[in-house]
């Protein structure tokens, strides 16, 4: 079995797993409390709790035009995977919801199947849980459809991140609920869901712990080169550059460590050369040797 075969076999084990997980979230932590946390799916949670529809069955009609905008935008590949998901999610929730049962109510409030009796409890869960499913489905190269879309397409033309995007997207969807029923707890809480959502998302996508790059300007390049080689177990590489107040050539070592060892490394530094010139950037995603597999990390 070839590389690639396993590649694609992981993404859509990791497209249905998303996608169940989400379902799992939506069904048991966020529709039995009224909230509408945004994207198609929120305003379907919506007009169930308004007309009694079924939550999947509104938000399939939705997806249908802006699966064909993100097929359009984002590509061929991009949709085939949109479409896969787009009908495991409605799936997964009629059957968790067969099994599990359906909130019928008509009003906004905490059902018999709540599991949580308070409403923060729920956001806060439910925003990890709908996070973990939508990270894993990004993750895999998809997007549960619907809104999820719009933030894609956001992501693509103006490099924020994916967790910002959907945030945007989904806080304003989530209005929606003050209009029907005049309650602004309750877009409150969908806030919190959108929030933690948000957050977890990022955390899946780049990594829980942010690499440093550092740019070293010193006279001690042997010292720091021994320190880094020797001591930190790791490569760096050296960059000729030319001063522009004074035009002397100087030279810049490139570095990415984890934070421990950024820390021992301008320890060491400060020691051997205080007079040394050090900028440290956070880096959301390191990929090659000693960091995150290449492979690993494609999206």
């Amino acid at each position: 079995m070839t590389a690639h075969i396993k590649t694609n076999i992981k993404n859509y084990a990791l497209l249905v797993l998303g996608n169940f997980i989400f379902a799992l979230g939506a069904v048991m932590l966020v529709e039995p409390y009224g909230f509408a946390p945004g994207g198609t799916y929120g305003l379907g949670m919506l007009f169930h709790h308004l007309y009694g529809v079924e939550t999947e069955s509104v938000a399939l009609c939705m997806d249908i035009p802006l699966l064909i905008l993100g097929f359009i935008i984002l590509g061929g590949k991009f949709g085939i995977k949109t479409i896969l998901s787009t009908v495991l999610l409605p799936l997964f929730m009629f059957l968790i919801h067969h099994f599990y049962g359906y909130d019928s109510i008509i009003e906004p409030g905490i059902a018999d199947m709540a599991l949580f009796e308070h409403h923060i409890l729920a956001a806060i869960f439910g925003g990890v849980t709908y996070g973990t499913g939508l990270g894993i489905v990004y993750y895999s190269g998809a997007t549960t459809g619907g809104s999820d879309i719009i933030a894609m397409i956001m992501r693509k033309y103006t490099g924020i991140s994916m967790g910002v995007c959907s945030f945007v997207v989904d806080g304003l969807i989530t209005l929606s609920t003050v209009l029907a029923f005049g309650d602004w707890k309750l877009a409150m809480f969908s806030w919190i869901i959108i929030f933690c959502s948000s957050k977890v998302i990022d955390v899946i996508l780049e990594g829980p712990k942010r690499a440093k790059t550092m740019m070293i300007i010193t006279d001690e390049i042997v010292e720091v080169r021994d320190f880094i080689i020797k001591e930190l177990g790791r490569g760096a590489t050296l960059i000729s550059a030319k001063g522009l107040y004074k035009g002397q050539t100087r030279y810049i070592i490139y570095v990415v460590a984890s934070r421990q060892e950024m820390i021992s490394l301008r320890q060491k530094i400060a020691d051997i050369d205080p007079r040394a010139f050090i900028n440290v950037i956070d880096s959301a995603e390191i990929l090659g040797e000693g960091f995150q597999d290449i492979k690993g990390g494609e999206i």
